[in-house]
């Protein structure tokens, strides 16, 4: 009987393990949030402004789940099971969208889900843009480039913030604008995300008063995100920069921007400067840097003398002497704290309307008085927002991710640490008279990026 013996290296080939499918090395590139700074006014002008971010998270996400494929690690910001409470909150608030809270316009689930539907992917996509900017690799996005590009948005805001100055009746039909069904590209709400204005005429100082919204819609995000961006600037021009023409076009912006600042009429704005300059006085005095502290306090002065001995000054003082929307916001702010105590774990999962004004229940809105009565409850402020809307349980979280990222980033002294930690110490004084969405918390999320990528590399200069 004749026994087949099988080759060496065929018997070599059985005993081997088997082979692991090849998976091909896969890295995140920066195109899309390069795409989203950079080509800001672009967006704007289509029509896709704010939805850009909700665009652009969905080739982030696909993305992540092939670099995740591939075997790398997808890092995860610190304290993000916080935000993932805040995440789940939020989600949990479609049970609550029926009810209708005391005093306020009576309406069903469905009514709301558009809204409701808004700020969930609005909160869901900017968690992917945080997460995917967190992620980047230096060599596909350096932390400098970074910086210049949000420094390169705050020079974008200033320009928009003239413009709606020198034409602030300047608007245009944008082309995604074109693509809507008539009965969208009406409603309110599409206008303010799809259709590109200048600014916003109000009615303060006793006439219409234009005030600068471009290309953010309104303007008091416009506002929230001079704060936001105003760091940036300062530190891509002086701590980041080389040539002495780009320091004088940083220097030259920065004090131009005074101008539109002072014209928004925007006592936010105001204060929220004030906050950004005293924290980073303090993080720099406690550091015992004291000719960066100097340096801080001339600029301070200089701001003060400028607008002492300009025109700017009457404004500031008109504008602090008309209070008109003080008890609106009072008695916004009022109702938003009364309902939450209907709801006080995960509120209502959204806004509502009063019913009525401030003085009667009879007050609201009409063809001749659009903006009478039937305020928003939660549209005054982030912090009333997150109370009504989702509860103390949301508060606590949404607010308990960013004390934790101030508080683990606390010993970065590097110009760029500074000024990631004033924008977010800005969000928390804007709260209290601004909302987040979307745009203002994409730019917190990016500061808490640069941050959080500061960290990894060892809070190294700048």
């Amino acid at each position: 009987m004749t026994t087949l013996t099988s080759h060496p290296a065929e018997r070599a080939a059985e005993a081997a393990p088997p082979r692991r499918p090849f998976k091909p090395a896969h890295r995140l590139r920066a195109w899309p949030l390069t795409g989203i700074l950079l080509l800001y006014p672009l967006w704007w002008a289509l029509g896709l402004g704010v939805l850009i971010f909700f665009l652009a998270a969905v080739p982030m996400l696909w993305s992540l789940v092939r670099h995740r494929a591939a075997g790398h690690v997808v890092k995860l910001p610190p304290a993000f099971l916080l935000w993932l409470l805040f995440l789940a909150t939020v989600a949990f608030g479609l049970f609550t969208l029926g009810a209708d809270p005391a005093g306020t316009v009576p309406g069903t689930a469905q009514s709301r889900l558009v809204s409701y539907a808004f700020r969930l992917l609005g909160y869901a996509a900017l968690t992917v843009l945080l997460v995917y900017a967190g992620n980047l690799e230096r060599r596909a996005l350096t932390q400098e480039r970074l910086v210049r590009l949000l420094g390169w948005l705050f020079v974008v805001t200033v320009a928009g913030g003239l413009l709606g100055m020198a034409a602030p009746r300047f608007e245009f039909t944008a082309p995604v604008e074109l693509l809507l069904p008539a009965h969208m590209r009406h409603d309110s709400f599409v206008q303010s995300m799809v259709h590109p204005t200048a600014a916003q005429i109000m009615n303060l100082l006793g006439g219409e008063t234009p005030r600068p919204g471009a290309p953010w819609g309104y303007t008091n995000t416009w506002g929230n995100n001079v704060c936001l961006l105003a760091g940036w600037l300062a530190v891509a021009g002086f701590a980041l920069a080389q040539r002495r023409r780009v320091k004088v076009f940083a220097a030259v912006t920065l004090l131009v921007s005074l101008v539109p600042i002072v014209y928004s009429l925007n006592r936010g704005l105001w204060i929220g400067l004030g906050v950004m300059i005293v924290y980073v006085a303090v993080r720099l005095a406690l550091k015992g840097r004291a000719a960066a502290l100097g340096l801080v306090a001339v600029a301070g002065v200089a701001v003060a003398v400028a607008v002492a001995a300009t025109p700017l000054g009457d404004v500031v003082n008109a504008r602090l002497e008309d209070g008109k929307s003080n008890g609106v916001r009072m008695y916004t702010t009022q109702k938003a704290i009364d309902g939450m105590w209907e709801s006080p774990l995960i509120g209502f999962g959204s806004t509502r309307s009063t019913i009525g004004g401030r003085n009667s229940i009879a007050v609201g809105e009409s063809a001749s008085c659009e903006r009478c009565g039937n305020f928003t409850i939660g549209g005054n402020g982030q912090l009333w927002q997150l109370l009504y809307a989702h509860g103390l349980l949301g508060t606590a979280a949404y607010l308990g991710f960013l004390l934790a990222a101030l508080w683990r980033f606390r010993r970065d002294t590097s110009a760029i640490g500074l000024a990631g930690g004033a924008a977010l110490v800005s969000s928390f004084a804007a709260m209290f008279w601004y909302n987040a969405l979307v745009t203002p918390l994409a730019l917190m999320f990016l500061a808490y990026a640069v941050l959080w990528r500061n960290q990894q590399r060892g809070f190294s200069r700048p």
